[in-house]
């Protein structure tokens, strides 16, 4: 398990932006992926300074890709987590935000550190109608500047920052947070597959 980890890693590592760009779509579409894209930014631009702006557009630009994949999936079957009784207190919190402060939330969201669970704040505007085009701004302008303050962090303690990802205790919580993204992505897939098939049902005639 841990080689094919750690092979993962490297993957994504070795194709330097175009693995920025591919992560970050996963980390802001369907998978749980925490601190994923966040680490490889870092790991990134600590070893090649000068690609720092390249690395933080990679991120911003898939970041955006993925929240546009989950907007246009939870605009056609995302209208049921907002209806009914049956809606989760998540759900209800995140729907009361999105109309008291509309694009302020979502801009908070996307700032909020690694963890904070942001896809909420994708499927209800969408199921909202939220307008696209606005909130992928408000996304992108946010994540780029989430990026830019991690470069910047890896450019002045990068030193630290590789010394400390080379330690065991290091590599044991990375092992940790693996298993735990495995498991949360495994839960969103199926999540997602349950709410295409309850739309097939919907939609067949009586």
């Amino acid at each position: 398990m841990h080689n094919v980890l750690q092979s993962l890693a490297h993957f994504f590592y070795n194709l330097g932006g175009l693995g920025v760009l591919l992560l970050g779509t996963l980390d802001s579409s369907f998978l749980f992926l925490p601190l994923g894209n966040d680490l490889l930014v870092v790991a990134l631009t600590a070893a090649h300074r000068s690609q720092y702006l390249y690395y933080v557009l990679m991120a911003t630009i898939g970041s955006t890709i993925g929240v546009t994949l989950v907007h246009f999936v939870s605009s056609r079957t995302g209208r049921k987590a907002i209806e009914g009784d049956k809606k989760s207190k998540q759900v209800a919190y995140v729907e009361k935000k999105i109309e008291k402060y509309g694009g302020l939330a979502i801009g908070v969201a996307a700032l909020a550190p690694p963890g904070f669970p942001f896809t909420p704040f994708i499927v209800v505007p969408a199921a909202l109608q939220y307008p696209l085009r606005r909130m992928l701004a408000i996304i992108a302008v946010c994540r780029a500047i989430r990026f830019l303050v991690e470069g910047w962090l890896a450019l002045h303690y990068g030193k630290r920052i590789l010394a400390m990802a080379k330690s065991p205790t290091f590599q044991t919580a990375l092992m940790v947070l693996a298993a735990v993204s495995i498991i949360g992505s495994a839960f969103s897939i199926y999540g997602w597959i349950q709410k295409g098939k309850h739309k097939e049902v919907a939609n067949q005639p009586a």
